[in-house]
Parts: C-alpha cells; structure tokens; sequence
C-alpha cells in the first residue's frame, strides 16, 4: 500500500502517520536516513503514541505513561519499571512494519513475509526513470472525501470515454479520444494520450515549471496515467507529476489525497506557477468526483444491472480481472 513519498521525510525525525487495514501506522526517517515503519501502538499500555499527521521529532514518547521509544524503535526511557522483576527494555521495541521505496514512494505490507517490492515492481523497472520520481518535491496537497467506493474511482480514473461530456476544458487540450494504452494486464494498468501542441494541462495551458527531467520534443506532447494497484493513482507531465492517493473508509466513501511534484529547482525560479496546474486539475478532480458519486447512487439501487464496456473502456475491465484475481 502506497503511503506516500520520500520528501515528506527528509530529514531525521520527520515522520507522518498512516492508515492502512485499519492499522495506524508511523513512518519515519530515523538518525541514520532510513525510513522506518511502527505500529503506532506503545508496547506498555496500548497507547497511540503519535496523534499527529506529521511532525518532526527527536524521539517517540507515549503521552500515557511516557514510555520512549528511538527513532529505529528501541525502548529508550520507562518511567519507574526499574523494580520489575525480569523486565529488559530489548524485548519491548515498538512493532515494526515492512517499509519499502519504488521510485521514491513509501509502501508497506503488513504481512509477517511479503513479497518484496522489487519483485512486485519488476513490471515496471526504469519505467518512469526518465521523470526523476524520488528528487521530485510536492507543493501542494488536496484532500478529497469523496461519497463513493474506490473502485469507482479506479474505473474512473482509467478510461476517457466520459471526458469530453464531464471534462470540456480538459478535451480542448488534451482529445478524449487520443488515448493509447501500453499496460494493459496485472496490477499496473494505463497508457498516455497526446497533447495538443506547444501545450500543457494547465489553466492557462502553458507550462507552469521546469521538466521534471530530460525529454525530447515529442514527449512534450503526451501524459501518461497509470493506476498501482491497490491505491495509486499516477499521473506524468513533463512540467509536473500528480499523485492521487486513496483510502477506503467504507464501501461508500473513500479518502483521496492528491499531491502536484515538481523539480525541486522549480521552487526557486521566479516563472514557477504551481497552481496554473494545481487549479486546473482541482478543477477536473471534482468533475470526476461527482461522476463518481453519481455512480455510487445508482449502484445502490435495486434496479442496477451492470452494462458492457464500450471498446474504450478495454482498462476498466482489466482493472476488474485483476481486481477479481486478487480476491482469488
């Protein structure tokens, strides 16, 4: 499961907090620059450590009972425990968690032996080098609540069948039709479509920052999106990237964190003009939205009989097989 990215832990004692399978979980960058993932559990009481959705800290302390913990997870400090007979701190580190970074993204797997990211991600070695995943930095994050199940989202996100009725602004930049996917079984799914030229999907439909890294003339002229099973959602601009980030809080409501990286050099150039992307993309995120919750109300009616895909919708329905595939 994504949990986010790289730069949101730079330097020691940054750390965020995650929720995954109803786990809260705690993500940080310890003294010697690794990240690390705990249960976000003190192994005294049970008490959640960190409230915080993230900080920067020098250590972990329980507010129950101060217990402290180091930023690898050793017991450092309990409070009055010096009596109990065969207590030993070494047996009482924080519960960790299974970290592992693709491209600069965080993930985690709460299996006691997973797979290992590098095995999972093979599909897609030095795919998206070009786009210098890990040096990129973000500049701003939504946060959606959006009334609908995930795999709507999913759905939605993977196909342009409906963008030239919901997406008019995106349309006159980027053809609802243009699409061409390259990925197109298993859990890494999607293709780019083409831009019109000397365009960027922004606003103002100019590019709103330096390239992300180094590209030749043609692949100015396409954006590439690609859904990770089971909750990224990534989209490649040559000015920017944007990340959409989800989590499930019931079958009818989903949580999307949307994240707008640029190159970290972009930040300090006066033609630096994140929100001509950020707006236009808030902009088309909540058309979609609405889309989406429309379809959750109609799924939820007794009436409903699923349809069959137009040949436009050819990744829907390999998002579904592999959905399927999954559950076994």
């Amino acid at each position: 499961m994504l949990v986010g990215h790289q730069s949101r832990v730079v330097q020691a004692g940054d750390f965020f907090t995650a929720e995954v399978a109803g786990e809260s979980l705690i993500i940080v960058r310890d003294k010697r620059d690794a990240i690390r993932g705990f249960y976000n559990v003190c192994r005294h009481r049970g008490s959640r450590l960190i409230e915080n959705r993230n900080g920067q800290c020098a250590a972990i302390q329980c507010p129950y009972h101060a217990w402290t913990y180091a930023l690898d997870g050793r017991l450092l400090g309990t409070p009055h425990m010096e009596g109990v007979p065969g207590f030993d701190k070494a047996e009482y580190s924080l519960h960790p968690v299974n970290v592992a970074l693709w491209e600069g993204f965080i993930f985690v797997n709460l299996a006691d032996s997973p797979l290992p990211l590098e095995r999972w991600f093979a599909p897609l070695a030095e795919k998206f080098s070009r786009w210098n995943l890990p040096c990129l930095r973000s500049a701003r994050r939504i946060d959606y609540d959006v009334c609908a199940n995930w795999k709507l989202i999913f759905q939605n996100y993977s196909e342009c069948y409906h963008c030239l009725g919901v997406h008019p602004e995106l349309s006159k930049i980027s053809p609802h039709d243009s699409s061409e996917n390259d990925l197109t079984e298993g859990q890494f799914l999607g293709g780019f479509m083409r831009i019109a030229s000397d365009k960027s999907l922004t606003m103002s439909g100019h590019t709103c920052a330096l390239p992300v890294g180094n590209f030749g003339d043609q692949d100015f002229r396409f954006v590439f999106y690609y859904s990770i099973f089971p909750n990224m959602l990534l989209s490649l601009h040559t000015d920017y990237v944007m990340l959409h980030q989800l989590e499930p809080q019931s079958p009818e409501r989903t949580l999307i964190f949307c994240d707008w990286f640029f190159h970290s050099e972009a930040f300090r150039r006066e033609d630096f003009k994140p929100d001509d992307a950020i707006e236009f993309w808030d902009m088309v995120n909540k058309q979609d939205w609405h889309v989406c919750e429309l379809s959750q109300h109609g799924i939820s009616s007794r009436a409903y009989e699923p349809g069959p895909y137009s040949a436009r919708e050819s990744i829907p329905a390999a998002w579904d097989r592999e959905y399927l595939r999954q559950l076994g």
